[in-house]
């Protein structure tokens, strides 16, 4: 039960950074038809930041889940707060580089979900919690 639960936010941080970016990238062709569509609040910069900032609490709390309970490494956070700060200014270098500059910062923020699901993985020995503490305590042989 332990290790189906450990990737579920995980899983669904890459999914939700996947259709942002494919979002973000695919927006100027679909900008004509939204209207139509009635979907035009797509096309919004408020709606942007919003799932960028859902993304980024998704990605935080995942990454929180598996370094309290099994990997206590730092570097997916650096990977993940990157990746959402070069996704905020992705139109800093104009509008001919967004997509470029939105997918280098998606790579990012997936990178540190990846980086988590590894991690979080290497401790397939613990059935609980208790389980895990120990194996901190206990050195790893290599």
């Amino acid at each position: 039960m332990l290790s189906l639960g450990r990737n579920v936010l995980d899983k669904a941080g890459i999914a939700l950074t996947s259709l942002c970016a494919v979002h973000c990238i695919m927006l100027p062709v679909l900008l004509p038809v939204l209207p139509l569509l009635g979907a035009s609040f797509l096309a919004n910069e408020s709606f942007e930041r919003a799932a960028l900032l859902l993304t980024m609490v998704l990605g935080f709390i995942a990454l929180f889940s598996g370094f309290h309970r099994y990997h206590r490494k730092l570097y997916p956070f650096y990977s993940l707060f990157l990746g959402g700060f070069i996704y905020w200014h992705k139109d800093i270098f104009g509008h001919h580089w967004e997509p470029a500059v939105l997918t280098i910062g998606a790579a990012f923020v997936v990178l540190a979900h990846v980086l988590n699901m590894r991690l979080c993985q290497r401790c397939s020995g613990c059935k609980t919690e208790v389980d895990c503490k120990e194996n901190e305590a206990t050195p790893q042989q290599s």
